[in-house]
């Protein structure tokens, strides 16, 4: 059965698996759906509609499925959803969504979140990410897998981040980061691909080569970002390109791109 500390308070119709651990003076929500395996750590509060799936490490003093710091909320029963076997370190704050987007925030599985992260409302996280201390997602951001977000890093609204991308410690966002992209600076500006990133998670060194090419075709080449974006979605497109879908997932974010890249 659930492990549950006599000083929690766990509302009624809360959903726990029975192998969930909740720590001393812990709140959890009637609308709260929680997984095998997670564990709740001393004075954390989960509320909202917000489900959390298995294996998850919650410490001491989150805040996990409060209402969106948004003006217009006005106590719609909007969502969060977690996935598995997340870290989500002491003081992280992660809100739910607005009705004004799809009314969900969501975070992925396998991803490691430090202390005083904040993740806003209408955030979709992917898998396997690092978001350093006191970073700050602001509303709507999207975040692709693999993502690196050094410390104190901070997100402007709508912004999108794209898989394997790295931010560098202090780093301001105000356009779009494409995929494999090192970035850095207030505010930042594009400096080469994420390299090691990309030889830790096994690409092979012409897949590396094949991504450096693709960034010099888009920051190097002297080409507007569509003519640039054209150039890299033939690449993705040829046959005789043995690493057309690395390129794929470039030219694709570009396509979705709304505030601009980092430059």
């Amino acid at each position: 059965m659930s492990r549950i500390h006599p000083t929690a308070i766990v509302e009624p119709g809360a959903q726990l698996d029975a192998h969930v651990e909740i720590g001393p003076y812990a709140v959890i929500g009637p609308h709260v759906s929680i997984g095998k395996g997670t564990v709740v750590g001393p004075h954390v509060v989960i509320e909202g509609h917000t489900s959390i799936g298995h294996g998850n490490r919650i410490f001491q003093f989150a805040s996990i499925g409060a209402a969106p710091q948004d003006k217009k909320y006005r106590d719609e029963p909007t969502r969060l959803e977690i996935g598995n076997d997340n870290t989500i370190r002491e003081c992280v704050t992660i809100n739910r969504g607005t009705v004004q987007d799809a009314g969900v925030t969501r975070v992925g599985s396998g991803n490691w979140i430090m202390a005083y992260v904040h993740i806003a409302h209408d955030c979709v996280v992917g898998d396997h990410t690092i978001f350093a201390n006191t970073t700050n997602l602001g509303g709507h951001v999207h975040i692709g897998d693999w993502v690196i977000l050094g410390g104190n890093s901070q997100v402007h609204q709508f912004c999108k981040i794209g898989a394997h991308a790295m931010t560098g410690t202090g780093t301001v966002v105000l356009h779009d980061i494409p995929p494999y992209v090192m970035a850095s600076g207030n505010t930042a500006g594009a400096h080469g691909i994420n390299s090691e990133g990309l030889r830790r998670r096994g690409f092979d060194p012409e897949a590396i080569n094949a991504i450096r090419r693709a960034y010099k075709t888009l920051y190097k080449s002297g080409l507007t970002l569509d003519e640039a974006r054209s150039q890299l979605a033939a690449q993705a497109k040829d046959p005789a390109n043995p690493h057309r879908e690395a390129v794929a997932l470039l030219s694709d974010f570009l396509g979705s791109v709304t505030r601009g890249i980092v430059r």
